[in-house]
């Protein structure tokens, strides 16, 4: 038996219905996914992984249940398997799916809590993200999210020692960096046009959730480092919620560094001169 044999077994078992074939799908960090076709039924995603894939469904449940953005919906979960909604599109990120992306993450920004955090630890790719109910954003920021992937980073022999040293002078200044926001916003971690399902223009889904409770400025810092993305988005973004000016002159790149600081715990040396030079722009 095939390791897709033995996935359209336990698909069928799980869904009741005959699955008849299963195409592996490129993109994603965490396991290896596949649509699965049925003879009666439509087709399905099919995640397979040693990962806490119960933490992924449990995010896009999250969203679903607690947030107006769209995700897929989860079929089901044991371990080693997810099975979701399969969602199709064009794949066309144009103006007018940067503008509906806009409209809907401002739509999960005004998603609050009383704190920073979440009610349970998240991933962020296939690492787990430690998510206590902290009053302050940057000390959340900095002992939950740059210390911890710094640390790891250099234990696992990624981020050579020189960076590590920066980085801990980064995280050091992150008081006078950073600002404390209005309120909490929910955050889907890792806002990219890849985890992005486009259809004429019209964002059908949003997947890979990293998500807490954080400055809305994380998403949008992901949002502005990329050449795919850009002023319709923020123009659109405006429509809804404030952007300060501040962002855009410091606080970008403090949450750049912090992006290329994760990709280089996933990937190893090729993001380190992103790290660098986000880095060198605050002055680190």
């Amino acid at each position: 038996m095939t390791e897709t044999d033995g996935l359209l077994d336990r698909v069928s078992s799980t869904l009741d219905a005959t699955a008849t074939g299963a195409t592996e799908l490129h993109g994603g960090m965490v396991g290896t996914v596949y649509r699965v076709e049925f003879a009666d039924r439509q087709p399905v995603a099919a995640k397979v992984d040693d990962a806490p894939l119960g933490v992924e469904a449990a995010m896009l449940q999250y969203l679903a249940r607690e947030s107006p953005l769209p995700v897929p919906t989860v079929h089901h979960v044991e371990p080693g398997l997810l099975v979701l909604e399969y969602v199709d599109g064009d794949g066309r990120f144009d103006e007018r799916a940067e503008r509906d992306l806009a409209r809907h993450v401002a739509a999960l920004h005004d998603v609050s809590a009383d704190a920073y955090g979440f009610p349970f630890d998240t991933l962020s790719g296939p690492y787990a993200q430690s998510n206590p109910w902290t009053d302050s954003w940057i000390e959340f920021f900095r002992e939950r999210r740059v210390l911890p992937f710094a640390n790891a980073a250099r234990d696992e022999g990624s981020l050579p020692v020189a960076e590590y040293d920066r980085v801990l002078a980064f995280a050091d200044a992150l008081d006078d960096l950073l600002v404390e926001p209005s309120a909490p916003s929910l955050l889907h971690g890792d806002v990219h046009p890849g985890n992005v399902v486009v259809e004429s223009g019209e964002v059908d889904a949003v997947l890979d959730p990293a998500i807490y409770f954080g400055h809305d400025e994380v998403d949008l810092a992901y949002v502005a480092r990329l050449d795919s993305v850009g002023d319709p988005f923020f123009d659109e973004y405006r429509r809804h919620r404030d952007v300060s000016d501040a962002f855009f002159d410091v606080r970008r790149d403090v949450y750049v560094a912090f992006h290329a600081l994760e990709n280089v715990r996933f990937f190893g040396a090729d993001p380190l001169p992103n790290l660098r030079d986000a880095l060198d722009r605050l002055g680190f």
